[in-house]
């Protein structure tokens, strides 16, 4: 095939960025308040990608992140290569500018350093000029911690990444730039002598990706729109990332809003008209602005990178659990108790999954007194919900002898709607099947309680236009449907989320386990 058709990440990777070391591509994402977080996939084509680890296994400060905070922690992270080393800048809103750095994409990853505190800073970039031996940061403002928004701060940085050198200057101010608003997600570049500033506006659902570029650091800059929806059904083309081939291509990824789906990874062919990379040669001079999509507009369908062909490839979503262990793609909704912790409380169960000598996903039902809101547990096992129609399955069996012990399959998000298994006072099984509002703040029946007499149910999940979810089971006499269909919402700025989960009342005691099997996502 000579084409590829966008997305090429038809799921929630928020705020891409991307970097080429050699042949190889790496690009990180936000993970907000999930664990593990900043997802690593690789890729040798910008088409195919596969998801090869995390580099931040714990949310810092750790109590904090002990319950959910979903729209919180890790926002917009930058991915750079240098002194032989990968870097990742991210802005927690709440507690500021943060960096990891590794030998290699795998890691191991150092612990993360503050680099600059303060409400409200996020979106920072880094920027090693090899010419003058400098460094430099660059970070955008949340509005809801900072009161402002709409402008970019820039510093010098100590070369090792370690601290900002000065009190920072707004080198961009979108309030003084007719119609320009909400200048967010910064990424810095040195080309051809000039100091570039890849940076959206606009908003999420409406906006548009600007350039902005200055022979001088600290400006001043001059900007232009340089990829915006025009006539295409690409909304508000967002915040991405700038990387060149060893062919000397260069291509442009960005995210594109989708409601429940999250924000969806696009590719696009980029261009210097005045110079710089094409098809034909490498790199030239670069003198004039960047065009990227068809002259400004997002495409859709386009000629494959000039890079080697590739098997075809995606982050992977299904999993058979090998030992209890579940795969990368799977993220926690907040840090799960340390090992040290489990044990020291003589819990034999070291946080919430157990591993074990078969197959299947062992997961304890956690005694909560939120068990009826999902959105306030943090013991969620949690993975992205798929940009296409699908049908998710999985097995599930409820050990848990307790009372009110309960395990599940759930579309969570503003809203929720989950299906499963919950024992009963009298020892009996049931398969029950709940949801919330928005508004609620617990869930209630979507359809009438059935039992399960052998304590196991297969799950499914259809998930149609629009993440209209419809709920069906199995028992063990053939898959029926169950409730009404149950449309999908995303959290404010995370998609919607499936799950596995298992619960138990508050009480005394060890309050049993409930097994998975067999977890499929299936396009339709």
């Amino acid at each position: 095939m000579t084409t590829y058709t966008n997305p090429v990440l038809n799921a929630d990777w928020s705020d891409p960025d991307v970097v080429r070391v050699g042949d190889d591509f790496y690009l990180t994402a936000s993970s907000f308040g999930r664990v593990p977080g900043l997802p690593l996939l690789h890729s040798r084509d910008l088409v195919n990608w596969t998801l090869v680890g995390h580099a931040l296994q714990r949310l810092e400060p750790a109590r904090e992140f002990a319950v959910p905070r979903h729209d919180c922690g890790v926002w917009a992270p930058s991915l750079r290569y240098h002194d032989d080393r990968f870097w990742i800048f991210w802005g927690d809103p709440d507690q500021g500018i943060f960096q990891v750095n590794a030998p290699e994409i795998r890691g191991p990853w150092t612990r993360p350093h503050l680099v600059k505190e303060g409400k409200g800073l996020i979106d920072p970039c880094p920027l090693w000029d090899d010419e003058t031996g400098e460094a430099y940061l660059v970070h955008a403002w949340a509005k809801s911690r900072a009161g402002v928004k709409n402008r970019l701060t820039g510093h010098r940085m100590h070369p090792e990444g370690t601290g900002l050198l000065d009190a920072g200057k707004v080198i961009v101010d979108g309030d003084r730039i007719p119609g320009w608003f909400t200048i967010e997600g910064p990424k810095l570049y040195k080309h051809d002598g000039w100091f570039w500033i890849f940076a959206p506006a606009g908003g999420v659902e409406t906006g548009w990706q600007g350039a902005f570029r200055s022979r001088g650091f600290f400006g001043p800059y001059e900007e232009r729109v340089v990829l915006e929806q025009k006539d295409t059904d690409v909304n508000g083309p967002h915040q991405g990332g700038w990387v060149r081939t060893c062919a000397g291509e260069d291509w442009f990824l960005h995210f594109q809003q989708r409601g429940a789906y999250g924000r969806v990874v696009h590719l696009q062919p980029m261009r210097w008209p005045d110079g710089g990379a094409s098809r034909s040669g490498g790199a030239g001079s670069g003198g004039g602005w960047p065009v990227i999509g068809d002259d400004g507009a997002p495409v859709a369908v386009h000629e494959r990178p000039a890079l080697p062909p590739q098997p075809a490839a995606a982050p992977a979503t299904d999993d058979d659990f090998p030992g209890g262990r579940f795969g990368r793609q799977w993220q926690w909704t907040a840090n799960p108790p340390p090992l040290s912790a489990s044990l020291e409380r003589g819990d034999p169960h070291a946080g919430w999954a157990t591993q074990h000598s078969g197959d299947g996903l062992r997961l304890t039902c956690v005694r909560s007194a939120d068990a009826h809101d999902l959105r306030k547990v943090p013991n969620v096992l949690t993975q992205r919900l798929p940009g296409v129609p699908a049908v998710v399955e999985v097995e599930l069996r409820l050990h848990s002898e307790e009372p009110g012990a309960r395990a599940g399959l759930a579309v969570l998000g503003d809203a929720f709607s989950w299906i499963g298994l919950q024992r009963g006072s009298d020892g009996t099984v049931h398969l029950v099947h709940r949801f919330a509002e928005t508004v609620a703040e617990s869930e209630r029946d979507a359809d009438h309680p059935r039992l399960a007499p052998d304590g196991r149910a297969r799950l499914r999940i259809e998930t149609g236009a629009g993440a209209r979810c419809r709920f069906h089971y199995d028992t063990g006499d053939g898959l029926r449907p169950s409730g009404q269909v149950f449309a999908a919402t995303p959290w404010r700025w995370v998609g919607a989320l499936l799950g596995l989960f298992a619960l138990a009342p508050v009480g005394a005691g060890h309050p049993g386990a409930a097994s998975f099997t067999r977890f499929r996502i299936t396009p339709r």
